[in-house]
């Protein structure tokens, strides 16, 4: 692993660390990367709700549709804000609790076996020129430090959880970020 990705931590992410993680299987390396998005509330942008929300220090009462997701515990390796900056929850060593129940090519607990990227958007609304640079370079830190991921082991949530999930959804320009991986 190089220096940038010291004990799993990328060296240009803030770190928020969660306690929503454990140790991924024994022997188990991470080979599946899977791109999410989330905004608190939905279709807010620029607030720290989804960071309090992976460090469970959200407050239940802030919104009424935090009552959905009380008690709620979650969290993404990363999250990518509208600006591109990156912030950091869990080791990319250790299992972050990102995609739920889930299922890719035949392999159950997709959390056992991938890395989580949230990017703060909605399913219909463009992300950003700054979220794809940042989502980029730090697709290129994982896809050199953990040699299993290659682009065709890059898949949504909706992927993994068909008919459970919809993100990143129809607005996420799949062709624009995978073409800038090459």
């Amino acid at each position: 692993m190089n220096n940038s990705l010291e004990q799993g931590w990328i060296e240009q992410a803030r770190r928020v660390p969660s306690p929503n993680f454990g140790p991924r299987p024994a022997g188990v390396q991470p080979d599946l990367l899977v791109i999410h998005n989330i905004s608190l509330p939905p279709g807010e942008f620029g607030n720290n709700c989804v960071e309090q929300l992976f460090s469970n220090c959200l407050d239940w009462d802030a919104h009424p549709y935090f009552q959905e997701i009380r008690g709620l515990e979650v969290s993404s390796h990363l999250f990518i804000r509208r600006c591109g900056e990156l912030l950091q929850f869990v080791s990319l060593l250790d299992r972050a609790w990102h995609a739920g129940q889930s299922c890719f090519e035949g392999r159950d607990n997709c959390n056992d076996f991938s890395i989580g990227i949230e990017l703060e958007g909605t399913d219909d609304l463009p992300y950003s020129d700054a979220q794809y640079a940042s989502l980029v370079a730090v697709t290129r830190q994982i896809l050199h430090a953990f040699p299993g991921i290659n682009p065709s082991r890059i898949t949504g949530h909706s992927d993994i959880a068909p008919g459970r999930k919809t993100d990143p959804g129809p607005a996420f320009d799949w062709s624009r970020y995978l073409n800038a991986l090459v």
